[in-house]
Protein backbone atom coordinates (compact mmCIF):
# COMPACT_ATOMS: atom_id res chain seq x y z
CA UNK A 1 0.00 0.00 0.00
CA UNK A 2 2.67 1.91 0.86
CA UNK A 3 4.22 1.80 -2.80
CA UNK A 4 0.85 2.24 -4.61
CA UNK A 5 1.03 5.89 -2.56
CA UNK A 6 4.03 6.39 -3.50
CA UNK A 7 3.84 5.66 -7.31
CA UNK A 8 0.29 7.84 -6.49
CA UNK A 9 2.66 10.53 -5.40
CA UNK A 10 5.18 10.46 -7.74
CA UNK A 11 2.17 10.21 -11.26
CA UNK A 12 0.44 13.46 -9.20
CA UNK A 13 4.11 15.29 -9.20
CA UNK A 14 4.03 14.35 -13.10
CA UNK A 15 0.74 15.47 -13.51
CA UNK A 16 1.76 18.96 -11.91
CA UNK A 17 4.84 19.29 -13.72
CA UNK A 18 3.53 18.83 -16.78
CA UNK A 19 0.63 20.94 -16.19
CA UNK A 20 3.23 23.56 -15.35
CA UNK A 21 4.96 23.50 -18.70
CA UNK A 22 1.98 23.10 -20.20
CA UNK A 23 0.89 26.68 -18.48
CA UNK A 24 4.88 28.33 -19.16
CA UNK A 25 4.67 27.06 -22.93
CA UNK A 26 1.08 28.93 -23.32
CA UNK A 27 2.15 31.86 -21.59
CA UNK A 28 5.65 32.71 -22.79
CA UNK A 29 4.35 33.54 -26.33
CA UNK A 30 1.69 36.33 -24.78
CA UNK A 31 4.72 37.66 -22.62
CA UNK A 32 7.40 37.93 -25.48
CA UNK A 33 4.88 38.65 -28.24
CA UNK A 34 5.22 42.34 -27.54
CA UNK A 35 9.09 42.78 -27.03
CA UNK A 36 9.43 40.25 -30.06
CA UNK A 37 7.53 42.03 -32.58
CA UNK A 38 8.60 45.79 -31.30
CA UNK A 39 9.51 47.52 -34.77
CA UNK A 40 11.35 50.45 -35.15
CA UNK A 41 9.66 53.85 -35.55
CA UNK A 42 9.01 54.99 -39.41
CA UNK A 43 6.69 55.76 -41.78
CA UNK A 44 5.00 52.78 -42.82
CA UNK A 45 4.95 51.30 -38.91
CA UNK A 46 1.68 51.23 -38.36
CA UNK A 47 0.23 50.20 -42.31
CA UNK A 48 3.01 47.61 -41.61
CA UNK A 49 1.31 46.39 -38.49
CA UNK A 50 -2.07 46.30 -39.08
CA UNK A 51 -1.35 44.83 -42.62
CA UNK A 52 0.78 42.01 -41.33
CA UNK A 53 -1.24 41.05 -38.35
CA UNK A 54 -4.30 40.36 -40.72
CA UNK A 55 -3.29 36.92 -41.55
CA UNK A 56 -0.29 36.23 -39.57
CA UNK A 57 1.96 36.82 -36.40
CA UNK A 58 4.67 40.31 -36.80
CA UNK A 59 7.65 37.84 -35.96
CA UNK A 60 7.05 35.84 -39.32
CA UNK A 61 6.45 39.08 -41.09
CA UNK A 62 9.75 40.41 -40.65
CA UNK A 63 11.79 36.95 -39.34
CA UNK A 64 13.57 37.35 -43.12
CA UNK A 65 15.84 39.87 -44.65
CA UNK A 66 14.92 40.81 -48.37
CA UNK A 67 15.92 42.98 -50.72
CA UNK A 68 13.09 45.83 -51.97
CA UNK A 69 12.18 43.38 -55.27
CA UNK A 70 11.98 40.86 -52.64
CA UNK A 71 9.64 42.33 -50.29
CA UNK A 72 7.19 43.48 -53.33
CA UNK A 73 7.06 40.30 -54.80
CA UNK A 74 5.98 39.10 -50.60
CA UNK A 75 3.64 41.84 -50.62
CA UNK A 76 1.68 41.19 -54.15
CA UNK A 77 1.51 37.53 -52.44
CA UNK A 78 0.08 38.50 -49.44
CA UNK A 79 -2.49 41.27 -51.30
CA UNK A 80 -3.25 38.49 -54.12
CA UNK A 81 -4.20 36.21 -50.70
CA UNK A 82 -6.28 38.29 -49.42
CA UNK A 83 -4.57 40.97 -47.22
CA UNK A 84 -6.79 43.88 -47.13
CA UNK A 85 -5.33 47.71 -47.77
CA UNK A 86 -5.17 50.69 -50.22
CA UNK A 87 -2.12 50.43 -52.83
CA UNK A 88 -1.17 53.13 -50.72
CA UNK A 89 -0.57 51.19 -47.68
CA UNK A 90 0.60 48.47 -49.31
CA UNK A 91 3.43 50.21 -50.89
CA UNK A 92 4.39 52.07 -47.50
CA UNK A 93 4.75 48.32 -45.82
CA UNK A 94 6.87 47.86 -48.53
CA UNK A 95 9.09 50.96 -48.07
CA UNK A 96 9.31 50.35 -44.32
CA UNK A 97 9.88 46.89 -44.83
CA UNK A 98 12.97 47.26 -47.26
CA UNK A 99 13.90 50.19 -45.20
CA UNK A 100 14.25 48.34 -41.64
CA UNK A 101 14.20 44.61 -42.96
CA UNK A 102 16.64 44.22 -45.83
CA UNK A 103 19.76 42.86 -46.28
CA UNK A 104 22.70 44.35 -47.81
CA UNK A 105 23.48 41.34 -49.68
CA UNK A 106 20.48 39.01 -49.68
CA UNK A 107 21.80 35.81 -48.19
CA UNK A 108 21.64 32.37 -49.86
CA UNK A 109 19.19 30.11 -48.90
CA UNK A 110 20.46 26.73 -47.43
CA UNK A 111 18.10 24.22 -49.10
CA UNK A 112 19.16 21.68 -47.22
CA UNK A 113 18.60 23.31 -43.60
CA UNK A 114 15.90 25.65 -44.43
CA UNK A 115 12.41 25.74 -43.39
CA UNK A 116 9.44 25.93 -45.67
CA UNK A 117 8.59 29.38 -45.25
CA UNK A 118 12.11 30.85 -45.67
CA UNK A 119 11.76 28.46 -49.14
CA UNK A 120 8.84 30.30 -49.98
CA UNK A 121 9.77 33.78 -49.23
CA UNK A 122 13.42 33.79 -50.38
CA UNK A 123 13.52 32.55 -53.10
CA UNK A 124 9.47 33.22 -54.32
CA UNK A 125 8.29 30.23 -54.13
CA UNK A 126 4.26 29.02 -53.72
CA UNK A 127 3.65 27.80 -50.48
CA UNK A 128 3.26 24.31 -51.78
CA UNK A 129 6.43 24.21 -53.47
CA UNK A 130 8.41 25.41 -50.84
CA UNK A 131 6.65 22.21 -48.52
CA UNK A 132 7.14 19.79 -51.24
CA UNK A 133 10.49 20.69 -51.18
CA UNK A 134 10.62 20.34 -47.77
CA UNK A 135 8.62 17.35 -47.55
CA UNK A 136 11.04 15.48 -50.85
CA UNK A 137 14.23 16.51 -48.52
CA UNK A 138 12.98 14.60 -45.27
CA UNK A 139 11.77 11.36 -47.23
CA UNK A 140 14.67 11.05 -49.70
CA UNK A 141 17.58 13.23 -47.86
CA UNK A 142 19.73 16.55 -48.81
CA UNK A 143 19.83 17.92 -52.15
CA UNK A 144 23.52 18.27 -53.61
CA UNK A 145 22.80 20.15 -56.63
CA UNK A 146 20.23 22.29 -57.96
CA UNK A 147 19.50 19.32 -60.67
CA UNK A 148 18.52 17.39 -57.67
CA UNK A 149 16.16 20.24 -56.86
CA UNK A 150 14.90 19.99 -59.83
CA UNK A 151 13.51 17.11 -59.94
CA UNK A 152 11.10 17.74 -56.65
CA UNK A 153 7.83 16.39 -57.97
CA UNK A 154 5.22 19.69 -58.81
CA UNK A 155 7.89 22.36 -58.23
CA UNK A 156 8.51 24.76 -61.46
CA UNK A 157 12.05 23.64 -62.70
CA UNK A 158 12.23 27.16 -64.32
CA UNK A 159 11.21 28.91 -60.72
CA UNK A 160 14.23 27.37 -59.42
CA UNK A 161 16.74 27.71 -62.11
CA UNK A 162 16.36 31.46 -62.00
CA UNK A 163 17.03 31.67 -58.56
CA UNK A 164 20.16 29.38 -58.45
CA UNK A 165 22.06 31.62 -57.53
CA UNK A 166 19.55 32.48 -54.41
CA UNK A 167 20.47 28.61 -52.91
CA UNK A 168 23.47 27.15 -51.63
CA UNK A 169 23.57 23.69 -51.02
Amino acid sequence: MVRSTHSGSRSNTRKIAGFALWLAVLATPALLTPAMAQLPDGEGKTETETICKQCHELERSISIRQDRAGWQTTMDKMAALGAQGTQKQFDLVVDYLAAHFAADEVPRIKVNQARAIELESGLSLPRSQAAAIVEYREKHGAFHSIEDLKKVPGVDAAKIEAKKDRMAF
